[in-house]
C-alpha cells in the first residue's frame, strides 16, 4: 500500500521540476529591466555527423525599463523527460565580449546574441521531450539586478 501512495508523490515531484513555458522577468520598479525572445522557437537541432548536433539560436535581449543595463550572464539549462536536468552551459560577460558581442544595452535598446552550442545526443528520441530554459542576467547603473527567463522546446 505504501508503494501505491508513493507513485502520486513522485509524479507531483516530476511535474514540479519541469520548466514552465513562457517568459518571466525579474526586476524592480524604476530600474533597468529586460525581456528576451528566442529565435527560432523551437530551437532546431542541425546534425553535423553521427550523434553530434549544432543548436543555433539567437537570443534577443530588450531593455524595457527605460534605463541602460549591462548583461552579465547568459545561461542555457536543458531538461529532459519528467524535468530531469540533462546539462547546462553558461556564458559570462567576458565570454560574450570575446565572441564579439556587446554587453551594454541602452535604455529601450535591443541586443541580439547568436550562439551555436555543439552537443552529443545519445538518442534521437530525446528531441520530442527536451526543453531548454534560457536565462539572461543583467544589472543597471545602480547595480540593481534584473533577469529574464524563458523556456523553449528543441526539435530536429
Amino acid at each position: 500500500m505504501r508503494r501505491l501512495a508513493l507513485v502520486p508523490l513522485l509524479i507531483c515531484v516530476a511535474f514540479c521540476k519541469t520548466p514552465q513555458p513562457g517568459s518571466r522577468t525579474s526586476s524592480l520598479p524604476g530600474h533597468g529591466a529586460i525581456s528576451i525572445q528566442i529565435v527560432p522557437n523551437p530551437i532546431v537541432a542541425v546534425p553535423v555527423g553521427g550523434n553530434t548536433y549544432d543548436f543555433p539560436v539567437d537570443i534577443v535581449v530588450r531593455e524595457v525599463g527605460g534605463r541602460g543595463v549591462t548583461v552579465s550572464r547568459v545561461t542555457a539549462t536543458v531538461y529532459g523527460p519528467a524535468g530531469i536536468r540533462l546539462g547546462d552551459e553558461s556564458w559570462d560577460a567576458t565570454q560574450i565580449k570575446n565572441a564579439g558581442y556587446p554587453t551594454n544595452l541602452p535604455g529601450n535598446g535591443e541586443l541580439r546574441y547568436h550562439f551555436v552550442p555543439r552537443k552529443f545526443v545519445p538518442d534521437d528520441r530525446l528531441f520530442g521531450n527536451v526543453q531548454v530554459q534560457l536565462r539572461v542576467d543583467a544589472y543597471d547603473e545602480t547595480a540593481t539586478p534584473t533577469s529574464a527567463t524563458t523556456t523553449v522546446s528543441v526539435t530536429r
